[in-house]
């Protein structure tokens, strides 16, 4: 079945008009997910977008169809643990115990729990839209947001100009975990997207798999609502944000870009990169480019 007929299939967890941002990529990335994975699912939402703005809950009523949690920011991963083990015990692998949470539950207040749940290889499918900052509290600088960002927490001005360190590269960090599945994926790669869910879902089954989504964001980043899918797009096609993906057969890259746009016209339209000077984008080009080439040594297509 291909993946557009997944989807026109599928029925939708998440109920029509969802609360959040305008043109957000975090809400699309919500709905794809619990489509695929379907009824029999628990969901886990720490507090971030997809929790305060409403999508998993408003006015006292659920935003999704599927039974939903919405632990502490730092223990989505542990408390998802005693889940996926009570299910277990009951003798109900065919439950789903899936995570959705943004980069601040996942790298920074979370990544402890996080780090455990796979080390131990626990039964989940977790899920980070990564939208580089603390989006729902007026966003705050997390770990993964890129070198040179303006949020509120790294201001444009005399002293610094955006955030001074590179971001934290997480997938790849839990792909070293000994987890059943590591991946990358984009909405801008819908087909893509929907088989590494469903990857990532099986191999749960077995242990713990991980997925980290590219979630631009209008509001925080500064840019028109209607062009997410063709930010999301620009990060692929720049290699700032690439698809590859870890499983038993070791590492591959789902998507080479022979020439990849450089870092200089992605950045070009988003607000929160308008103060990059040359020496940051310059920066970010070297952090992007020795990435990479990471990648392909780990698939070996040095």
């Amino acid at each position: 079945m291909s993946y557009i007929d997944v989807l026109r299939e599928a029925e939708d967890q998440v109920t029509p008009g969802a609360s959040a941002c305008q043109g957000c990529g975090g809400e699309l990335i919500l709905r794809t997910v619990l489509q695929i994975a379907g009824k029999n699912t628990i969901l886990g939402v720490p507090p971030g977008c997809m929790a305060g703005a409403g999508s998993v809950g408003w006015n006292f009523n659920s935003g999704v169809r599927i039974p939903v949690t919405i632990p502490l920011l730092d223990n989505c991963a542990s408390l998802f643990t005693g889940i996926s083990q009570m299910y277990q015990r009951k003798g109900r692998e065919d439950v789903n115990a899936v995570i959705v949470a943004g980069d601040g539950a996942t790298a920074d207040c979370g990544f402890q729990s996080l780090s455990g749940a796979a080390e131990r290889n626990e039964k989940i499918l977790y899920v980070c839209y990564d939208n580089e900052g603390y989006m729902n509290t007026g966003y705050q600088r997390s770990s993964t947001t890129t070198k040179g960002s303006r949020t509120s927490t790294t201001p444009l001005g005399s002293v610094i100009n955006g955030k001074v360190q590179h971001q934290k590269y997480v997938p790849l960090i839990l792909s070293m975990h000994g987890l059943e599945y590591c991946a990358t994926a984009s909405p801008s790669d819908m087909k893509d997207f929907v088989e590494k869910v469903q990857k990532g879902l099986a191999a749960s089954k077995k242990g713990f798999a991980y997925l980290h989504v590219f979630s631009p964001c209008p509001t925080g980043w500064g840019y028109a609502s209607d062009q997410c899918i063709a930010v999301a797009r620009k990060a692929v096609k720049s290699n700032m944000f690439p698809l590859w993906e870890k499983d038993e057969n070791g590492y591959k890259i789902n998507k080479v870009i022979k020439d990849p746009m450089p870092i200089r016209e992605f950045v070009q339209g988003i607000s929160k990169f308008k103060k990059l000077t040359d020496e940051q984008i310059d920066s970010i080009q070297q952090m992007v480019d020795t990435r990479y080439a990471e990648l392909e040594r780990l698939a070996g297509k040095e």
